[in-house]
This record gives C-alpha cells, sequence and structure tokens, in this order.
C-alpha cells in the first residue's frame, strides 16, 4: 500500500511514486457461469475449494504461504521513533522511507511504528477494565514480531500492583513458526517477562486446540488479525436473486484458475448470512420491479473466518474479554465485490494491487476491511444472544456483551500517551494518520434477561 495514501494503513510501502496496477476484469462466462484468471495451481488440488480455503492456503500454506515462508513479511525497528524529536509530518514520511529502504520486504505494524506507547495504550485499557482481584489471563492472537506483548508487559510490570505482574500469564497463539520465534527473542529482552510468556504455534480458529484450556475471565487481543482471516465470496446474479457460494477450481487446459458457483450448501457461509441479513426489511415492490428490468449481478465478501474464530473463543473462553484493532475500510481496492479485500505485492523495492484475489501466490498479502458493526453483531451471536431457537423466537439464553468501538485517536486519546507521539509542529501520525482503523472492545455481563 503506498505510502503517500491520504489513510495510512499497516501496509505502508516505502515507495513514494504511483504504482502499476494489474488491471483485470471479471469477465463470467455465459452458460457456464465461470470466470478464468491467470494465477498459480500450486495451492489447489483437483478437487474444487472454497474461497476461504484458497485465501488460507495462499497466506498460512506451509510451503508456499504468504506469513509462512517469509518470516521478515513483519519489520521490526532496530529502536523506537522519537516522535518529539521530529519537525513535523515531512520528516516524519522521510523517516519511514529511509526504513523502509533498509527492509525491502517488511512491512511495519502499529504496534511496531509507535512502540511502546501503542502496547502501553492497550495495557492501560486492560487494567482500568478488568477484574484485579484474579490472576490476569491475556491471549494475544497473532502476535506479529511479540512488540504488543513486550510492552504490554512492560506497562504492567512498572505501573500495576507487584502482585499483578507476578500471576499474570501472557499466551501468544501463532500461526507461523517463524514468527513465533521472533516473539520468544522480543520478550526475552526482559528476563523476568519469561516466565509468564509463552507461544503456542497452532490455528487459533481450530477447536481441538483449546481442549485444556481452563474458562476463567481473561483478555484476548487480536491486532491486525480480522483482515487477514480468510472470508468467504458469494454470488448473485441479480439484486433478487438466491445467493451461490463461490468455489475456486483448477483449469489445466488453460494453466489458470476459475470460479465454480453452486447454490449454498456449507453451514458457515449460511449463517454467516444470516447474521448479515438478520432482520433486513421485506423487499419493496419497486425495487422487485426495478432489479427484474435491469438486473445486476452481486459479489459480497463474509468473514467467516472471523466467525469462526469468534465461534470458537466464546465457547473455549465464554468469559473472555475482547480488544480487537484493524481496519474500517481500505482505500483503492481492485478487486470487486462488497467488503472486497486489497491484494497487494512488492517487488523490487515497490508495490502494486492486484485487481483479483486469484493472482495471490504466496508473494502477495490478502487483507479485509473489517465492517465493525458486523463484527458486533457475530460477537453478540456467538455469546448466545442474537441466537433464535426453533419456532423463530429470539433465545434468553448465552451471555449479553457490552461492546464499544472507537477510532484509534479517540482510543489513545482516552488510553494512551499521545504526546508521546507528536512531533514538533503539533502533527501526529498516530491520531492524524490512521483514520481508516478502529478499536472493538468487548466484555461479558451477567445480564442475561
Amino acid at each position: 500500500m503506498a505510502l503517500v495514501r491520504l489513510i495510512s494503513s499497516r501496509k505502508l510501502s516505502q515507495s513514494l511514486s504511483s504504482r502499476i496496477v494489474d488491471r483485470f476484469e471479471l469477465l463470467p462466462r455465459i452458460g457456464s457461469i465461470r470466470a478464468a484468471f491467470f494465477s498459480t495451481q500450486k495451492l489447489i488440488g483437483d478437487e474444487p475449494v472454497l474461497v476461504r480455503d484458497f485465501i488460507h492456503r495462499a497466506l498460512y500454506d506451509a510451503k508456499h504461504g504468504y506469513f509462512s515462508q517469509r518470516s521478515q513479511s513483519v519489520g521490526v525497528l532496530e529502536r523506537s521513533i522519537k516522535f518529539n524529536q521530529l519537525e513535523g509530518r515531512k520528516a516524519y514520511m522521510k523517516l519511514l522511507e529511509k526504513v523502509y529502504k533498509q527492509s525491502d520486504i517488511s512491512w511495519f505494524t502499529p504496534v511496531e511504528l509507535f512502540k511502546p506507547w501503542y502496547a502501553h495504550g492497550i495495557a492501560e485499557a486492560i487494567l482500568r477494565t478488568t477484574n484485579l482481584s484474579v490472576p490476569l489471563k491475556i491471549y494475544e492472537i497473532g502476535g506479529g514480531s511479540g512488540t504488543c506483548a513486550k510492552g504490554i508487559l512492560d506497562y504492567i510490570m512498572l505501573n500495576a500492583p507487584e502482585r499483578i505482574y507476578n500471576n499474570m500469564s501472557y499466551t501468544s497463539i501463532e500461526i507461523s513458526p517463524s514468527l513465533a520465534k521472533i516473539q520468544k527473542e522480543t520478550v526475552a529482552q526482559v528476563g523476568s517477562h519469561l516466565s509468564k510468556f509463552r507461544v503456542e504455534c497452532r490455528d487459533a480458529s481450530d477447536l481441538s486446540g483449546w481442549r485444556n484450556v481452563e474458562q476463567q475471565p481473561c483478555w484476548v487481543i487480536m491486532l491486525e488479525v480480522l483482515d487477514n482471516l480468510p472470508h468467504d465470496l458469494v454470488y448473485s446474479q441479480s439484486q433478487l436473486s438466491p445467493w451461490m457460494e463461490v468455489l475456486v477450481e483448477n483449469k489445466p487446459e488453460s494453466e489458470s484458475l476459475s470460479e465454480l458457483y453452486k447454490p449454498l450448501e456449507d453451514p458457515l457461509i449460511k449463517r454467516c448470512i444470516d447474521i448479515v441479513e438478520h432482520e433486513a426489511p421485506p423487499v419493496s415492490k419497486p425495487k422487485e420491479i426495478w432489479s427484474k428490468l435491469f438486473p445486476k449481478p452481486r459479489r459480497c465478501w463474509l468473514p467467516t473466518g472471523c466467525l469462526k474464530l469468534l465461534e470458537v473463543l466464546h465457547e473455549k473462553l465464554p468469559k473472555m474479554s475482547l480488544i480487537a484493532s484493524d481496519f474500517s475500510f481500505l482505500p483503492d481496492v481492485k478487486v470487486p465485490g462488497e467488503r472486497a479485500p486489497l491484494v497487494s505485492t512488492k517487488k523490487d523495492g515497490s508495490s502494486s494491487d492486484y485487481s483479483s484475489y486469484l493472482d495471490a501466490k504466496g508473494d502477495a498479502d490478502i487483507f479485509f476491511p473489517t465492517d465493525f458493526w458486523l463484527l458486533e453483531r457475530m460477537d453478540h451471536y456467538c455469546s448466545g444472544w442474537r441466537k433464535t431457537e426453533k419456532d423463530g423466537t429470539p433465545s434468553k439464553k448465552g451471555r449479553k456483551r457490552r461492546t464499544l468501538t472507537l477510532d484509534t485517536s479517540a482510543f489513545m486519546d482516552e488510553f494512551g500517551l499521545p504526546s508521546k507521539t507528536r512531533t514538533k509542529d503539533g502533527y501526529n501520525p498516530l491520531l492524524d494518520d490512521f483514520k481508516n482503523t478502529k478499536f472493538y472492545l468487548s466484555v461479558p455481563t451477567h445480564n442475561t434477561k
């Protein structure tokens, strides 16, 4: 993602020039309702797979996945940026350009760019809202280089009562073995942290990995995790036609991949559509007539990976408090469809975006905007509040949640130290640039009436 975009993002490129975008149109074949694309066949076998499975392999496959084969895909700054010593935005951009030239294949997360202050803000939010009468348990999913873990442990060691730090535990759930190793090295910079920190190298959405977990109050942290969770794609031939699930299959005769559309069968996709369309108003007569006269195909991306993860977390950690941060929208997306991802690769020091997710060959990041309104609905659904009984009436089972969505600037104003990321002329990149990111907080409540 280009550095010069008005709205900053996690994948900030070192290039300050415009980029060449590979434009490719989605052209369904009449009759077979399929669309062929040029892409790799390494990630697909003989049988068609759902889009979420293709994306999961493109990102996390042990041999060909983007994250699995790139331990340096997550950049690590040698030292913290001294924002108070920079004159302003121009000096900050110049510094970033230098940093990216030194780390050609890396991108930097906000928690890395603004260390330790970003992690300190999260730690303060946890300390203000947690029950400190019980041992503090923290799980971080997708901990990157371990900067967040170290920052939170540092803050609690220095600012919380001694017993809180001594009795706490911090577990990182990391799917990438190379990143898991880096996390251990980062946290080990402070010797006393080691007895409280551990890394479990596994998929957090795999229910079996949570077998021996105690159902005690805890915190779950997910920073820039939701955007890389696999999504499904559904397709409709018109505004009122039923949704069809999209699969990806090989086309050996043309050495390309194609989309295959089938009636909805997958239970996870069905559940996600039910949540998206819950309490949707009935279609008006004028809209029905219009859709018949001027049919328009629809493509919708569904956060099924997020739904699956929330279902697992609510089942295994029903007393959890959740804090997540991610993109609320992404600029310059070329891939079609509602909630479509940005598919970005970096070659020879410059970034470019693909116009099809099928162009990802293990060298491209596939990341999605987070619909925070939908995230809240899924959170309530997975806690049992929004589920319905067999007769269609709302369920009284489950636990309601207290939820709050904040812009990153509002979150850091409340819990962080904004003065630490402010330049001499008053410019603050954390508050001023990350306008497309938000924080989501969710805590349990005993009100189940």
